[in-house]
């Protein structure tokens, strides 16, 4: 199985990374993946949810900044539609 060097899995979209990390996912799950290849794929998976994560960092941080620059200037814990 050919793995993306680190470098590259930053270039990744979100949506990229998510969709590789549930295909990891769905491998591991299935359960008949070698011990030595359930390994790689295990640690490639805590890469691809290290780099969603900071994706994610990233962007409320950009929000966050939007809301000061419009003169909200303070922090609003995210909402849906609908939650109380």
């Amino acid at each position: 199985m050919a793995r993306k060097k680190p470098e590259q899995e930053t270039e990744l979209t979100y949506e990229e990374a998510m969709n590789r990390l549930e295909g990891v996912v769905r491998r591991l799950e299935e359960g008949d993946v070698p011990l030595e290849e359930a390994i790689v794929l295990y640690q490639e998976g805590v890469n691809l949810a290290r780099l969603c994560g900071k994706k994610l960092d990233a962007i409320e941080a950009q929000i966050t900044l939007l809301l000061e620059e419009n003169g909200e200037g303070k922090e609003k814990p995210f909402q849906l539609e609908g939650e109380l």
